[in-house]
């Protein structure tokens, strides 16, 4: 700002005349002239006796000293004042001071200030009216009035706007008639500001690296700066923010009194506060507190005098097992992280006593082991069975034993985290059953195929014996019908023992829902909506159509059960990249791409203690009598047999989910077609010798029968020996069809011996399990495969196929 217009003020405490007005002293003159010219023309009328000439005479004089008394009036002689005051080099000097100075005369007004008045004080306000407070205003008043007393006056402190100032007064002028008011900023430390600028500085970052916190909080509590190490501690990271905080939600304490960072919890290290006023005596003064790490906050407790100290909370804290100490009265001591989580503590929630980590039923008995040991009673240790109040359901066992020399120490407790073990062994339960349970469904479903060969195939035979309209046309149908669904029924345990006849093709998953979204929106009804959405870049899967088709059905049959009073089917298929699979962090899904299939409802959920048996067989949540169980197991079948995995997440009340990852197929590989065409219904009549090795009798009846019909010389054995035994009598065969597992000699074997001979003997074997399954241990090309149970038809056509294949 600039300073005060000093001329104006000057030119107000001595105003110019106006020009042409009376003066008293330019009266005088004109009487002085005026009688001058009078008695000058009394002289000339005396001695020329011509009044004419006289009066000519007067009126020259006086024309003349008017005209002088005008140039006079308009042209007044410049004269310098001696002892007039030159503002403007009084200015010049005091800016070039280091000073706020202002200059006030006895009126009381500003006349000069120089620019260090007008920016420290925000403008040119007057002394002593400045903005400093009432008490630095009656300071300043009072100093006024000793400086026009006494010369002079000092004021020693006055605050403004965070500023400390001190103030000279000294009364000057050639008339004493000015008063000097020169401020000065005051030179004590300013606590606070040097504090807040070592706290925020290179110093707290010393001090942080030394292992000691500092923090500025002022009077109201809340902080106002703290060093790096502080904030890392107290909010987690370095850079958060962490001005205006309330210091005190900071720490914790617990029932010892040791204090800790609430953000690093009961786990945290213990830490000594020690702090620092700035201004002593001062109500609400800033505070520097300090914090340092103390070890011996919890070790003394625990050893005490001549104790463990911490060396033995640092050596238990870093053993694998679970360990705690109490004192003689049962209360914890200390608790290493492996305990912890063994006993399900909670971070920020440490129990008083063992008791409290044990049901009820088991409280007392601990209570007593543990006073017992902890008074000397028992020298050994001893285990107890307890069960923990987080886990009930699993007893575990607690290792109890007293403590000697380790000061208020006097029992050591030990308790192993079994909950991996726990996991790991039902996981390893669940596993061997669902083998067991696999392997029994494929033997049932092998034995269970071979009758229903039997009679698919008798049923057939009849029915080219009776024309549509018989009496028994009609009642063999329904013999088949329901033959076929008990094939089905096989198909489904063979499918959860993964051991079911898939056809694999490389295909698109919005291709198959498309396909049997028709079906779907008739199985779901008009109560039930069905969206469907897909992803972009979905890559091909590998998968038997068909069977898919099977997963999508039951599951989405399944939605529409759980949700009585309507409600909504979603499917969806998303791209799932290796790198998505690899940020979920799972432990079942390898690293690849996958497509994913997910089928959600949002009916009234699974319960979270049922969700790990759905896949089970034979389980189910449905009444009895309106489901068999079998329907989830089947998907987990077919999803595992495909190579994928099934995941299912369900709230009650809120639906179920079902997420499918298919892998994505490798379209380097080779890739299998699908089956083989079929021949067409005049072509299934041939010509031939066609050897059959069958073990079961009525199998093996209803296969001779049915070729014989279709114009084939069959031939029959019992097992591989006497198939074998009829080739080395020298008869010419066409085709061997034989069943794969027998007793004593079982299918590939026998075609291994018989192709030492025969090489180009063709081969087509029928099984009651999953060709994958046999492939496996069927190292033979040049091979077909029927499985069964199969029809009159399905048989010709495939035996068909084999002959004229090359």
């Amino acid at each position: 700002m600039n300073a005060p217009p000093l001329q104006a003020l000057t030119e107000d405490a001595a105003p110019r005349p106006t020009p042409l007005a009376p003066h008293a002293g330019d009266r005088w003159l004109v009487l002085i002239v005026g009688a001058a010219a009078l008695f000058s023309g009394l002289l000339i009328l005396w001695a020329s006796q011509n009044l004419a000439i006289a009066a000519g005479f007067v009126a020259t004089l006086v024309l003349i000293a008017t005209l002088m008394l005008v140039f006079r009036r308009l042209y007044p002689p410049q004269q310098t004042v001696v002892g007039t005051i030159d503002w403007s080099l009084t200015r010049e000097a005091a800016d070039n001071d280091n000073a706020a100075v202002a200059i006030t005369d006895r009126a009381g007004r500003l006349v000069c200030a120089n620019d260090l008045f007008g920016a420290w004080f925000q403008g040119f306000p007057t002394p002593p009216s400045l903005a400093v407070g009432q008490a630095g205003i009656t300071q300043l008043t009072a100093a006024g009035r000793d400086a026009w007393r006494d010369g002079q006056a000092d004021v020693d402190l006055i605050e403004f706007n965070g500023m400390r100032f001190s103030a000279r007064l000294l009364r000057s002028g050639q008339s004493d008639d000015h008063l000097l008011w020169r401020f000065r900023r005051h030179r004590t430390l300013d606590l606070r500001a040097e504090a807040r600028r070592l706290i925020e500085g290179e110093g707290g970052d010393r001090l942080g690296e030394a292992g000691i916190m500092i923090a500025l909080v002022g009077g109201e509590g809340r902080i106002r700066a703290a060093n790096r190490a502080f904030v890392a501690r107290a909010a987690g990271r370095a850079d958060a923010p962490i001005e205006g905080r309330d210091f005190v939600t900071q720490l914790v304490s617990d029932r010892e009194g040791v204090i800790r960072f609430a953000e690093e919890g009961a786990k945290g290290t213990a830490l000594r506060l020690l702090q620092m006023p700035l201004e002593a005596g001062v109500i609400d003064s800033p505070t520097l507190l300090f914090l340092i790490d103390d070890e011996y906050a919890v070790s003394g407790r625990i050893g005490g005098p001549g104790g463990t100290g911490s060396h033995l909370q640092t050596l238990l804290s870093m053993l694998p097992l679970g360990l705690a100490l109490t004192d003689r009265d049962g209360r914890f001591l200390f608790v290493n992280d492996a305990f912890a989580r063994a006993a399900g503590i909670d971070e920020g929630t440490m129990p008083v006593y063992p008791g409290d980590l044990v049901v009820r039923e088991d409280k007392a008995a601990v209570a007593d082991t543990v006073r017992r040991f902890g008074a000397g009673q028992q020298a050994l240790s001893g285990d107890i069975a307890v069960r923990l109040r987080n886990n009930p359901e699993e007893p575990v066992a607690l290792t109890i034993a007293g403590a000697r020399g380790l000061g208020e120490a006097a029992v050591l407790l030990s308790l192993k985290d079994s909950s991996e073990e726990s996991k790991l062994k039902r996981q390893a339960e669940q596993a061997t059953k669902m083998q067991a349970v696999g392997q029994l469904a494929g033997g049932v479903a092998h034995d269970f195929n071979n009758i229903l060969t039997a009679i698919i195939g008798h049923s057939d035979l009849m029915l080219m014996r009776h024309a549509p309209g018989d009496s028994d046309y009609d009642d063999i149908q329904q013999i088949k019908s329901n033959s076929n669904r008990a094939a089905a029924l096989t198909r489904q345990l063979l499918a959860f023992s993964r051991q079911q006849t898939l056809r694999p093709q490389v295909l698109q998953l919005p291709d198959v829902i498309s396909e049997v979204s028709n079906l779907l929106k008739r199985l779901l009804g008009e109560t039930v909506i069905l969206n469907v959405s897909h992803g972009r870049n979905l890559g091909a899967v590998r998968a038997d159509p068909g069977q898919l088709e099977q997963v999508i059905v039951n599951l989405v049959v399944n939605a529409r059960d759980a949700m009585p009073k309507g409600g909504s089917v979603t499917i969806q298929t998303y791209a799932v990249p290796a790198r998505d699979v690899r940020q979920m962090g799972s432990e079942i899904l390898p690293i690849v791409d996958y497509t994913a299939l997910k089928i959600s409802d949002t009916g009234t959920g699974i319960a979270s203690e049922l969700l790990p048996k759905i896949f089970e067989p034979f389980f189910t949540t449905k009444e009895v009598g309106k489901g068999t169980g079998l329907g989830l197991s089947t998907v987990y079948g077919i999803v595992k047999q495909s190579g994928g995995f099934i995941f299912a997440d369900s709230r009650l009340g809120e639906g179920t989910s079902f997420i499918i990852y298919l892998p994505v197929h490798d379209a380097e590989e080779a890739v299998e077609t699908g089956p083989a065409p079929k021949v067409k219904q005049g072509e299934l009549w041939g010509s031939g010798t066609i050897l059959l090795v069958e073990d079961e009798d009525m199998v093996r009846a209803v296969a001779e029968r049915a070729l014989t019909r279709h114009g084939y010389t069959v031939l029959t054995a019992s097992n591989g020996e006497d198939a074998l035994e009829m080739l080395a009598q020298g008869v010419e065969i066409d085709l061997l069809i034989s069943d794969v597992v027998m007793p004593t000699m079982d299918g590939p074997t026998m075609v291994r011996q018989a192709r030492k001979t025969w090489p180009d003997l063709k081969i087509l074997f029928m099984s009651g399990y999953a060709e994958e399954q046999l492939r496996k241990s069927i190292d033979l090309d040049r091979v077909a495969f029927l499985p069964k149970p199969f029809s009159v038809h399905q048989l010709a056509e495939a035996t068909r196929a084999a002959i004229g294949a090359k």
